[in-house]
């Protein structure tokens, strides 16, 4: 069974920094699809981030410059450091992986930018 835990939310001024986790079990990130989403107050579930099986990376034009995906395949974790964070960044954050036609999700882990 595959299993995300996201980690590394928590409350940062504006132009802070994060880091967020994705510590994964269940599979390794041997030919899978990772994607960042987040959901805000009172909005839909939106896409940030992709690390795609080929290796390639990409990001939603908010984010752009900001925000970088990395991995750590001996640890099967997956980090979105988060910089220049900006007040309309604040949401709960979701790491989701792809493989083998499934999808699995993580739990989710808050940001808060606020001065």
């Amino acid at each position: 069974q595959v299993h995300l835990v996201e980690s590394g939310g928590g409350l940062v001024q504006p132009g802070g920094s994060l880091r967020l986790s994705c510590s994964v079990s269940g599979t390794t990130f041997s030919n899978v699809h990772t994607n960042w989403y987040r959901q805000a107050p009172g909005k839909e579930r939106e896409w940030v981030a992709s690390f795609t099986r080929f290796g390639a990376t990409t990001y939603a034009d908010s984010v752009k410059g900001r925000f970088t995906i990395s991995r750590d395949n001996t640890k099967n974790t997956e980090y979105l450091q988060m910089n220049s964070l900006k007040p309309e960044d604040t949401a709960v954050y979701f790491c989701n992986l792809l493989t083998m036609g499934r999808s699995y999700w993580g739990q989710g882990t808050q940001v808060t930018v606020s001065s």
